[in-house]
């Protein structure tokens, strides 16, 4: 024999030897497993591949010690290096697959876990880990089946119907998640992620109490679980306990940086708190761990509204509604977005409130209603569903109406929908007959409760904006809906008969594209008479200047509007800008604003931001300003009447969608018509026109208050008995068109 061959033969036999003591040590390491010693495992399978770098069982053990301690791009290399060594190993395969599911890279987790399977076809545990990499990318369906493959040959299995309810979760089935969430807590009653589960279908429910007390419980169970974080996390957003939220997201972020759910929310949260680059900056990373996430998206373009960017918002959303075309977020959002975009006209604005029915709305199931009685002069049963029983712009447009109702003709049922009450909703509760606590009520629940109280006039006051029950409205549980008071833009809903507006808001030429039949006012909307602020003198009189004022959300100041606010500030040597709005407390967002100006040749020491106030500050700070300038596209609505009865004027410009046009009804309903402009040239000449008139000022400061009382509009008691008499109508039509129809009490 050679000697190449004779060193071949003594390494062949060494390697040999060193794999038979390897064998052996092995052994010793699993009999360690076995009894707990897992320290001592691991050091086992480290000395034998010191001497057998290859030995595939020491490998896979050190893999799964690193998995098990958080260790996971250890883990990835180990068991990357494991199915190289034995490809044919369905555990390896399986492993690996978790340890991908972990570092949340699920393309590769499903191939390693399809091949596991496909190793050894009738593993239940494989078969319903890769039902969770299904479900995290998004195909609940094929989760579902292979939780059911895992059932078959597993009956007993908790996680596999924990697992399929997470998969119902996703897809809508409440119940049926809800089902499998018990049974998986029947065979093991402290499973921390079914309780969670039971949370999760709770908060959809709207059971928050119940759904906080679970997810508590999961938590105690598994304590510091990144999915259990979020979901509560989520749960304190939906309350607005925000403090709490974002202590939840983060714990989760901090084990767990790439979670989507937790830097989505975490998001939301940085942006109802004023803080838009922090959110900026938790999309920026959202998007970079998932491009295609149209939740990023939708919460980019509210970033980008904030700031005033209607366009580049618009672009996000279109964006996250290519990627899912059903995001109801996504579509309720653009509805409200487009009402400040200068171009979006009626056909566009009701065009997304189509696409709203369309997508979702209609795939709702309509409810089949009871025969009542058809006396069309009997008294009628009015019930009033609001996330606005608060303090809330809106609820100065409805609180004087439901305050004014004759309680012999109309039966008053409130249903308060959020979940937090303050000073303003115990106004409320006086003014109703019968007051119903909804906040927690699923939709299918609400309707059955309106169904039971026999309403027969159900109105909407939130529309397509923050605490909408649209998908309640969908399911038309009463005979007659109509929207109006908040967001009276019109739904798109085929079920909501009637829109509360006037000939202003919504003119004759554009009625025909909106799904509801216009009911008019003689204002959109109106409040109660301001009493409790004190006359005050002309700024203008004292300062030798005019001090212009903006009391509105600064995202409805447009480019347009400062362009045309600045060209009029330019005119006028020494005139200021008051600018008034909680968002000024975010720097990011007064700085860029202020900029706004500065760009438009006006001094930044002649742009004065005030931020949040009480409410009675910010009805006296109306004393600092001449004349009021209306935003537009999108107008200002309780600000147009503050400034009204604070005595302050306000230039109004009428658009070319319902948004853009509520400042003109408002303005002209109280008596004012000549401070209405048709365009952008207009709204300047008639600012420049009155700043040059103090004395016409000082005295329609002194008298607009009750010029405004006298008028129509300002009249709250016989603004009321209009809305009565549209009620009335309304059931009057209904009763002769059921009678006609053959429907019997």
């Amino acid at each position: 024999m050679s000697s190449v061959g004779a060193r071949a033969y003594q390494a062949a036999r060494l390697e040999k030897k060193l794999r038979k003591q390897a064998d052996a040590v092995m052994s010793i390491a699993i009999e360690a497993i076995g009894q707990g010693n897992l320290a001592e495992a691991e050091i086992l399978c480290r000395e034998i591949l010191k001497e057998v770098p290859d030995h595939f069982h020491a490998t896979h053990v050190l893999g799964l010690r690193a998995f098990d301690g958080g260790h996971f791009e250890d883990a990835q290399f180990l068991l990357e290096r494991a199915t190289m060594l034995d490809p044919r190993s369905p555990d390896a395969h399986g492993n690996l697959g978790a340890v991908y599911f972990a570092l949340e890279k699920y393309k590769d987790a499903r191939a390693c876990q399809e091949k596991a399977i496909a190793l050894k076809p009738n593993c239940a545990t494989s078969l319903t880990n890769l039902g969770n990499t299904m479900l995290h990318m998004g195909l609940a369906r094929e989760a579902i089946a292979l939780h059911e493959r895992a059932l078959r040959l597993k009956p007993d299995y908790a996680d596999a119907f924990c697992n399929r309810g997470m998969a119902e979760l996703m897809i809508g089935e409440f119940e049926r998640a809800g089902q499998n969430f018990d049974r998986a807590l029947s065979l093991q009653p402290r499973h921390a992620e079914a309780i969670a589960g039971k949370g999760m279908v709770c908060l959809e429910l709207r059971h928050f109490e119940q759904a906080e007390a679970a997810l508590d419980l999961a938590l105690a169970l598994k304590p510091g679980s990144p999915r259990i974080l979020v979901q509560r996390g989520r749960l304190y957003l939906t309350l607005s306990r925000l403090q709490k939220a974002a202590e939840d997201f983060d714990a989760a972020l901090a084990q767990s940086p790439r979670n989507e759910l937790a830097l989505c929310w975490r998001a939301q949260v940085d942006i109802m708190v004023r803080n838009t680059a922090g959110a900026m900056a938790g999309v920026k990373t959202l998007l970079e761990v998932n491009p295609q996430s149209e939740a990023g998206m939708a919460l980019l373009a509210a970033c980008y509204a904030n700031q005033g960017d209607i366009a580049t918002a618009l672009v996000h959303l279109d964006a996250a509604l290519a990627i899912a075309p059903d995001f109801p977020e996504a579509i309720g959002y653009k509805i409200f977005v487009l009402d400040y975009l200068p171009e979006a006209d009626f056909v566009v604005q009701q065009a997304a409130r189509k696409y709203w029915w369309d997508q979702i709305g209609a795939k709702l199931p309509q409810r089949t209603l009871a025969p009542r009685n058809l006396d069309p002069d009997r008294q009628i049963v009015v019930g009033y569903v609001a996330s606005e029983f608060r303090q809330h712009s809106a609820a100065y447009s409805l609180l004087p109406v439901l305050r004014h109702h004759d309680r012999a003709d109309f039966k008053i049922v409130c249903y308060s929908c959020w979940p937090l009450q303050d000073e303003m909703t115990e106004k409320f509760k006086a003014c109703a007959d019968v007051w119903v606590e909804a906040a927690q009520f699923s939709d299918d629940e609400l309707a059955d409760r309106i169904q039971a109280d026999g309403i027969d006039v159900l109105i909407d006051v939130s529309g397509h904006t923050t605490g909408s029950r649209l998908h309640m409205f969908a399911r038309k549980p009463a005979p007659i809906q109509v929207t109006g008071f908040g967001h009276a833009t019109g739904t798109g809903l085929q079920t909501m008969d009637y829109v509360l507006a006037d000939p202003t808001f919504i003119p004759h030429s554009a009625r025909h594209l909106l799904a509801e039949k216009v009911h008019d006012l003689p204002c959109l909307i109106t409040i109660d008479p301001i009493l409790d602020v004190p006359p005050s003198e002309l700024p203008m009189l004292r300062n030798g200047y005019v001090t212009f004022g903006v009391f509105n959300r600064i995202f409805k100041i447009s480019d347009e509007a400062i362009r045309v606010w600045s060209k009029v500030m330019r005119q006028l040597t020494g005139s200021k800008i008051i600018i008034k709005n909680g968002l000024l407390d975010d720097p990011l967002l007064r700085d860029r604003l202020v900029a706004r100006f500065v760009a438009q040749g006006i001094a930044e020491e002649h742009v004065i931001c005030m931020g949040t106030t009480p409410r009675n500050e910010h009805l006296r700070a109306f004393a600092n300003v001449d004349i009021s300038l209306d935003t537009f596209p999108q107008n200002g609505g309780i600000s147009t009447w503050e400034s009204l009865y604070a005595g302050v004027p306000v230039v109004a410009k009428l658009g070319n969608g319902s948004s853009s046009r509520a400042g003109g009804s408002i303005v002209a309903a109280v008596g004012l018509g000549d401070w209405v402009a048709e365009d952008d040239e207009g709204y300047a000449a008639i600012a420049c026109r009155y700043a040059a008139q103090p004395e016409y000022l000082a005295k329609l400061r002194a008298e607009l208050p009750a010029q405004i009382a006298n008028s129509p509009a300002g009249n709250v008691e016989s603004y009321t008995r209009r809305i009565e008499a549209g009620y009335r109508q309304f059931w009057r039509d209904y009763c002769a068109s059921a009678s006609a129809s053959g429907e019997v009490a």
